[in-house]
């Protein structure tokens, strides 16, 4: 059983005042305007290290433990998916730079990620290349003192305010080498809508919800990346390194799951005991006791599973099999959680002016990025056969 001390608890109340003075009020309502985080909400989280919470002091972040960091993620995602998400973006490349990078990429790059003086998005998908890693196509080739990036990417989440895009990149064009010809690269930019044309260029991808943070596909024409911004400074290291990083973004996952089904059940709950029909409130009927029993469960056995994977995690020990239980699980929850929160408050579940929907939008996305769940259920049902 993961250990949850006095000290997370605090830092659990810390987080859902935060929450609820800055992020609550206005995140439907932006919803609705399918606009993105305000600035100064980003910034309030980087004066409160949530960007850097498992990095080192000397690396400019909080020293905290896995643990600590599935709190503060359920209780940002909570008040907004995407509030809760955007740390997901310093969190990986700065766990790429802390475990990979060269001690030069550690010093520059390490305590501006983790203090959020700048912002980072991930570059891995492809159009023709989603869970299939090892096939991307988008090439790097040698230039100078670096690499000249040509090709294109898919659900580039963040890609327009980020300072920096992680992209993975093939390093050696022999594509039967799959998964040994790929890099990972630092491409540092301009943040801005514009992107850095002709170089770079990208274009919205509406989304049903998530909408705090606009996805983008993105085109390289030659954009430029030093030799010095290759993580670990070694070729071909890439998927390897990614495959490490990705047990953390998947605990990171699992724990959004639950934020925002938390904030769908309490929803359900306040409104069961508003809502009255045939005299009484819904909350007396049965069938809507039941419905909120079965969510509570749910919602208690995945945090439980978030934590635990957490634990596991701050071994220092392989843990891509608990983190895709945690994950597989609480993705799926999130969707049959929120799905009953709407159906409790019947039609006006339908209704925009109420943030049940949200929810709903919200969870459907956790089941297919970070690697969907079939992809999880491989990793688990491989780890199973390995035993």
């Amino acid at each position: 059983m993961p250990a949850v001390t006095p000290e997370h608890e605090e830092i659990r109340r810390s987080v859902r005042e935060f929450v609820e003075h800055e992020v609550v009020p206005i995140a439907n309502d932006l919803d609705r305007q399918e606009a993105q985080i305000p600035e100064p909400i980003i910034q309030k989280m980087a004066e409160l290290g949530y960007f850097g919470i498992i990095f080192p002091p000397e690396e400019g972040g909080m020293g905290l433990d896995y643990v600590a960091m599935a709190i503060v993620t359920e209780e940002l995602s909570r008040g907004w998916l995407s509030v809760g998400s955007v740390m997901t973006r310093n969190l990986i490349t700065g766990s790429l730079i802390h475990n990979n990078g060269t001690p030069e990429q550690k010093k520059n790059f390490m305590p501006r990620i983790a203090r959020g003086e700048v912002m980072t998005a991930a570059a891995f998908t492809e159009p023709d290349t989603g869970s299939d890693t090892a096939s991307l196509k988008l090439r790097a080739v040698k230039h100078g003192d670096g690499y000249l990036l040509k090709g294109s990417k898919m659900w580039c989440t963040f890609a327009n305010r980020a300072n920096i895009l992680t992209v993975m990149t093939r390093t050696d064009p022999d594509v039967s080498k799959k998964h040994r010809g790929l890099s990972l690269m630092l491409l540092e930019k301009t943040p801005g809508d514009d992107f850095a044309p002709p170089h770079l260029t990208g274009s919205r991808i509406p989304t049903i919800g998530y909408h705090g943070m606009n996805s983008f596909a993105l085109s390289f024409d030659d954009a430029f990346v030093p030799a010095a911004n290759l993580i670990g400074g070694k070729e071909g290291q890439g998927f390897y390194q990614l495959m490490n990083t990705y047990e953390a973004a998947r605990i990171q996952t699992a724990a959004r799951g639950v934020g925002v089904a938390q904030a769908a059940y309490e929803c359900a709950v306040k409104y069961a005991k508003e809502r009255t029909q045939f005299g009484v409130p819904i909350g007396n009927h049965q069938v809507i006791r039941h419905k909120l029993a079965h969510m509570a469960v749910e919602i208690e056995a995945a945090r439980q599973l978030a934590y635990f994977a957490a634990s596991q995690k701050d071994t220092g020990k392989r843990c891509d099999y608990e983190a895709g239980l945690a994950k597989v699980f609480a993705a799926e929850m999130a969707e049959r959680v929120t799905r009953e929160a709407m159906q409790i408050h019947g039609g006006y579940g339908y209704s925009m002016e109420f943030n049940a929907q949200r929810f709903w939008r919200d969870a459907r996305v956790l089941s297919i990025f970070e690697g969907t769940s079939e992809i999880q259920l491989e990793v688990i049902g491989r780890r199973i056969m390995e035993q």
